[in-house]
C-alpha cells in the first residue's frame, strides 16, 4: 500500500460512517440534518486530526486558515451531537488494515498493557476524580488498556476505564475474546497473571507468554520448583472448584491439581456444585521458565509455547520484544498528543483518545511504506516518528502531496541503536488541557 492508499482507506471509513450517521449521533433524524460548516464527516476528520494546539488553532489547520473558518462555539455544539462510539468504531475499522505479513513463525506477535492518562480536574466524574494530597492539585485519571501488534507497530484494540473502576483482567478478556486474529502469541507483563486470563487465551487458540511474580501471591506459589536461577518445567495442570475431602486429597499434588476458590473469577468451571454433581476439571498445561537477565536478577515466565519450537533462549528474546508497547505509549502521549485534551467531559475525552489511537496507526502505517537507502554508516536508520507524525497529520488534512510526503519522511531519520542501556533523564511534564469552557 502507498500513503495515498492508506489515506483513501481512512477517508472511505469516514464517508461510510457519514452515510450511516444515525448510528453515531445522539438524536437520529435531527442531528447533522442541515447543511453547516461542520457536517458529520468534517467533525470526525477535525477531531481525528487534532494535535497539541489550542482548539482555535486546530480549526484553522483543518480549514486551511480560510476566512470562513468555523468558530469554537460552533465546533462545541456540533461535537456534542456525536456519540463516543463513533470514534471507537472508526478506530476498530481502521485497525484491521495491514500493509503486509508481519508474522513471527506464522503468529501475529501481540502485546497487551495499560497506561494512565492524566486529565483536567472534573469533580462531576467521581469514578476518575482524585482530590490530591500533600499540596497536590486535584486531577482526573483514565486508564487505557491496549492490544498492540509488535511487528506492524499498530494498535488493534483498546478499552478505556475510569481509574477508580479499573480492571485490567476484564479488559484483557474482552479484547482477547472479540479479536478477529486467528493465530497469535500474546505477551504481557506482571499484573496480568491469572488462571482465568490463561484459560481465555487458550480457548481462543492463541499462545501466551506472561511474566509472573516470583513469590506470593501469584501463579507460581505452591509449585515444587528447583532453587536455581534457570529452569524450564512443564506442568499438566487440572483446575477444579470442588471443596470436598476428595478434592483436598488431590490438592496435595500441587504440580498437578489446583483448587480455584469460588471468589476467584474463572469462567470455565461452574461456580457452585452440589454434592452429587460430577467432578469437573479444566485442563491448563503450562510451562514455567526462569532465566537470568543480569548477574543477580532472574525473570519467571509462564507460557504454553512448545518447548521444541521455543526453547528458553528464544523465549527470553521473544519476551524482550514486549518493550515495543511501552515505547508506543510514549509516542502516543508525547508525539501524537494524548496528553493534550480539549475537554473535561468523559464522553469527549473518549472521543479524543480513540481519535489519537487512530492517528497513531495512520502515522505508523504510512511510515512503514517508506524505504530508506542505508548508506555506509555505523548504524541503520529509521524514519523519525516524532517528525513523521506531524507530517502525516498534514498529509491527512490534504496539505501535503504523496510525492512530498515520501521525500519529507525520508529526509528526517534517526539511528537505530540496539541494546542501548544509557539511562535517560526523564522530566515529568504536567498535562496540558485546552479547556475554554465546560465542553
Amino acid at each position: 500500500m502507498t500513503p495515498i492508499d492508506i489515506r483513501k482507506a481512512l477517508v472511505s471509513i469516514i464517508q461510510n460512517m457519514g452515510e450511516n450517521k444515525e448510528h453515531y449521533v445522539r438524536e437520529p433524524g435531527r442531528d447533522f440534518c442541515r447543511k453547516r460548516k461542520l457536517p458529520f464527516e468534517t467533525m470526525l476528520a477535525t477531531i481525528l486530526g487534532m494535535g497539541g494546539s489550542s482548539l482555535t488553532n486546530e480549526l484553522l489547520d483543518c480549514f486551511g486558515c480560510a476566512e470562513d473558518v468555523a468558530s469554537t462555539p460552533a465546533f462545541i455544539q456540533q461535537r456534542a451531537k456525536i456519540l463516543p462510539k463513533a470514534f471507537e468504531s472508526l478506530f476498530q475499522s481502521f485497525a484491521q488494515i495491514r500493509t503486509g505479513q508481519h508474522l513471527y513463525k506464522d503468529y501475529q506477535l501481540l502485546a497487551i498493557d495499560g497506561s494512565d492518562l492524566l486529565c483536567a480536574p472534573n469533580k462531576t466524574d467521581p469514578d476518575s476524580y482524585f482530590p490530591g494530597a500533600n499540596g497536590q492539585r486535584p486531577y482526573n485519571l483514565l486508564h487505557l488498556n491496549a492490544l498492540y501488534d509488535l511487528l506492524q507497530h499498530t494498535y488493534l484494540d483498546a478499552v478505556i476505564q475510569k481509574r477508580r473502576c479499573q480492571n485490567e483482567h476484564t479488559a484483557l478478556v474482552d479484547m482477547v475474546d472479540r479479536s478477529p486474529v486467528q493465530q497469535a502469541i500474546l505477551l504481557a507483563d506482571r499484573g496480568f497473571e491469572s488462571y482465568n486470563n490463561l484459560a481465555h487465551i487458550q480457548e481462543k487458540g492463541w499462545k501466551y507468554l506472561i511474566r509472573i511474580k516470583n513469590g506470593k501471591p501469584g501463579i507460581i506459589c505452591g509449585f515444587d520448583l528447583p532453587d536455581s536461577d534457570e529452569f524450564d518445567l512443564f506442568f499438566p495442570l487440572l483446575l477444579f472448584r470442588r471443596n470436598t475431602r476428595e478434592a483436598k486429597a488431590l490438592s496435595q499434588d500441587k504440580n498437578r491439581y489446583r483448587y480455584v476458590h469460588n471468589n476467584s473469577r474463572f469462567d470455565f468451571l461452574p461456580t457452585t456444585t452440589r454434592k452429587h454433581d460430577p467432578f469437573f476439571f479444566y485442563e491448563l498445561p503450562i510451562r514455567i521458565i526462569r532465566f537470568k537477565i543480569a548477574n543477580d536478577t532472574s525473570e519467571t515466565i509462564v507460557t504454553n509455547l512448545d518447548a521444541d519450537d521455543f526453547p528458553p533462549g528464544e523465549v527470553k528474546r521473544l519476551y524482550a520484544l514486549r518493550w515495543g508497547i511501552e515505547t508506543s505509549f510514549r509516542d502516543l502521549k508525547y508525539t501524537i498528543g494524548l496528553l493534550h485534551f480539549h475537554s473535561k467531559k468523559p464522553e469527549y475525552l473518549f472521543q479524543e483518545i480513540f481519535a489519537r489511537l487512530t492517528m497513531y496507526n495512520f502515522s505508523e502505517l504510512i511510515t512503514s511504506t517508506i524505504t530508506l537507502q542505508q548508506a555506509d554508516r555505523k548504524y541503520c536508520y529509521k524514519v523519525n516518528f516524532s517528525v513523521a507524525a506531524y507530517i502525516c497529520r498534514k498529509f491527512f488534512h490534504g496539505n501535503i502531496s504523496q510525492d512530498s510526503i515520501n521525500i519529507l519522511l525520508s529526509k528526517f531519520i534517526s539511528p537505530i541503536r540496539p541494546g542501548r542501556k544509557r539511562p535517560r533523564k526523564m522530566c515529568i511534564r504536567p498535562n496540558i488541557c485546552f479547556v475554554y469552557r465546560v465542553a
